[in-house]
This record gives C-alpha cells, structure tokens and sequence, in this order.
C-alpha cells in the first residue's frame, strides 16, 4: 500500500501542473454534471446540502482535523469560511438548475475577478474587471429571458467565491489550512440546513441518488482539492490568472458533451470575454485556484 501511494505521489509531481488543472477542472464540471442528474430527483439544494455534507467528513476523516488545539478565533474562521463555501455550492447549484453550466461558471467568475482587481489596483487588473463585467452583462442579459433566479443565484455564488477567496487567505495562515477547510464544511453543513436539509430528505423516494450526491463530492470537492494542493505548490501565482481561464471553457464543454447543453453565439461571446478577463487579470489568492468551489 506505502509502494502504491509513493508511485501514485511520484506520478502526481512528475506530470506537467497545466495537464493537473486541466485535470482538475474536468473533474470538477463533471461532478457538475452529475448533480444535475441528480435533480432530475432531488431538489438542487438538497443535492448541495449532501455534497457539502460528503466532502466535509471525508476531508475531516483523512486530515483527522480533530487533533491538536484549537482556539475559538481558528474555529470561528474556520466556520464563516465553511459557511460561504457551502453558501456558494448551495447557489451555484441553485443557479445550474436554471442556466447552462457554462454561462453561470462564466458569471461566477466576476467574484474572484472582483477580488483580483481590488488586490493589485493597477490598469491591467481594471481592464481584466471591465472585460468581465461586460461578459458577465451579456451573459445575464440572454440568461434573463430564461431564468431571472437562475441569473441571481449565479450573482449570489460570483459574491460568495468573493468572500470564500478572502476568508480563504485568513483560514491558510491562521486556522490551519486544509484542517480548517474539513471543519469549515462541517460548519457549512449545519448553516445551509435551513436551504437544504427538508430537500435532502426527500432521498426516502430514491435512496440509490446517494451514490450520485457522494460522486458529486468527490468530482468536485476532493479530487480537485487534491490536485490543486500539488499544483499550488509547482507553479508560480503569474500563471494562475492563465489557467483559472480555461475553467470557463472546461464548463462549457462539460454541458455541451455531458448535458447537451449548445451555447448561441452572444453566449460564447459573452463567456470569450470572460475568459479574456480572467487571463488578463495579475493577482489570485490560493482560494481562487482551489474553488473546487462551483
């Protein structure tokens, strides 16, 4: 078992950080896609309440994040953390029951744009925020016609990512990072209970869309997280603004393959400047790469 681990680490270090985004992203999107199959069963908040739920023991259990002291300020970080990253999983997936996945990734991004533009000040990181805007702008216009709550829970998860990003910073140099994320999610669990647990409990009708909230958890919570943790640690910040890019497009094409899901015209042009926006921007925290977030 210590063999397989230590050939599973050494293929982890030794393959290219770009192909582990790419990676990561696709995992994440296709969890993505997954829990909207599992709508077609139980409500979308209910799905979200189950993957926090998942990802939050299983992160807790492998970190054994209850070893150690904990002071009341680690802990109190550690929940508003969890809250805003399940607050952010409960309108995204509200968000994705009502809007392509690519549109609603694409105005997601506003929030860790938003952040970046704020952090560095400089004329670069302004034009990345007007470039994104104006994506975000054209894709809330169309998306309007079709869902005017899918298009406000959307807004609702680019503002939460925003504070995710922020409370991420605190909680990797003051609650013990990935500790801090298991007991965060746990935390997060009990503060969307009001949104999702009465949904959740609707799964007596079909026991067997466990295993799609657990699939979900694991696509886009741990795997991603786990990856991100070997990217964070080979690649420069510079490049993240770069990679953080493609994710608009992983989304996209994840609907199209997996949900056929085909954009128009003014959709691919609305998330083509989002994605100019993203790459053009100078500064991310470590949050925004390890938003297995969405």
């Amino acid at each position: 078992m210590l063999r397989l681990r230590t050939a599973a680490a050494e293929r982890l270090t030794s393959t290219p950080p770009e192909l582990l985004f790419v990676l990561s992203g696709i995992s994440m999107y296709i969890g993505a896609a997954v829990a909207v199959v599992a709508f077609d069963y139980l409500p979308a908040a209910g799905v979200a309440w189950y993957r926090v739920l998942w990802a939050g023991i299983i992160v807790f259990a492998v970190r054994k994040a209850w070893r150690g002291p904990w002071t009341r300020r680690q802990v109190l970080l550690a929940g508003l953390f969890g809250t805003a990253l399940a607050a952010m999983n409960l309108s995204f997936y509200l968000a994705i029951d009502r809007l392509p996945l690519g549109s609603t990734v694409a105005i997601e991004f506003a929030g860790p744009v938003t952040v970046a533009a704020v952090g560095s000040r400089t004329r670069r990181s302004a034009l990345a925020l007007a470039l994104t805007t104006a994506g975000v702008v054209v894709l809330a216009d169309v998306q309007l016609e079709a869902s005017v709550a899918g298009v406000v829970f959307a807004l609702m998860a680019a503002t939460l990512w925003a504070a995710y990003i922020v409370l991420g910073a605190r909680v990797a140099t003051e609650a013990r990072a990935v500790d801090g994320l298991g007991i965060g999610m746990l935390v997060g669990v009990l503060a969307i209970a009001p949104f999702g647990l009465a949904p959740a409990l609707q799964i007596v009708d079909h026991p067997w869309v466990l295993l799609l909230t657990i699939t979900t958890a694991l696509l886009s919570n741990v795997i991603p997280y786990g990856l991100d943790q070997v990217i964070l640690r080979r690649i420069p910040r510079a490049r993240f603004a770069f990679l953080l890019a493609l994710l608009p497009v992983t989304a996209t094409l994840t609907g199209f393959v997996a949900l056929r899901q085909s954009p128009s015209p003014i959709e691919l042009a609305g998330i083509a400047l989002v994605v100019v926006g993203i790459a053009a921007s100078e500064r991310y925290d470590e949050a925004a790469v390890e938003a297995s977030a969405s």
